[in-house]
């Protein structure tokens, strides 16, 4: 698994908007708790509409793998966004989420430039959140790359 190019971006999801034509609402099984207002959730994100049902079911499996409490109580449910049309932090190909093909959890604690000696979702409780990104085609930047521990982005996974 790795992550896509730009070229292979384009080819599969096709070219970015601001209007967002290409996506649509996955349903997630828990509310997540918007990180920078957590007086507000969410119990449907807007993503690519071709990975609807893996963010679907990862969320699923989550909930099935730690239950609600420990989502809660470890702060999984910490949601920092999908979509959002923009280029990536820092340079001028586009992140990611301007396709809705990437998820952000739990921003404060798992800030981009934290590596696995400070982020949260470096620590032995997330390994199995990891791993069901991870089996439904989707990797973890933290995993792949030690910074970012927040982002989760739809992987290459064969070529088409």
């Amino acid at each position: 698994m790795k992550q896509y190019s730009n070229e292979e971006m384009v080819k599969k999801f096709g070219v970015p908007n601001q209007s967002g034509t290409y996506l649509a609402y996955a349903n997630i099984p828990f509310p997540l708790v918007i990180a920078w207002d957590t007086s507000q959730t969410v119990k449907r994100i807007r993503c690519h509409k071709l990975e609807v049902a893996n963010v679907e079911d990862i969320f699923h499996a989550i909930l099935e793998e730690y239950g609600l409490e420990k989502i809660k109580a470890l702060g999984i449910n910490l949601f920092g966004g999908c979509f959002n049309y923009r280029a990536m932090r820092g340079g001028s190909s586009w992140s990611r989420h301007a396709w809705g093909t990437a998820i952000d959890l739990d921003p404060a604690r798992n800030q981009l430039h934290q590596q696995g000696d400070s982020a949260q979702f470096a620590k032995k409780e997330y390994r199995r959140m990891i791993d069901i990104f991870e089996a439904h085609g989707w990797l973890s930047l933290g995993r792949l790359k030690n910074y970012d521990w927040m982002h989760f982005e739809a992987a290459l996974t064969k070529t088409f």
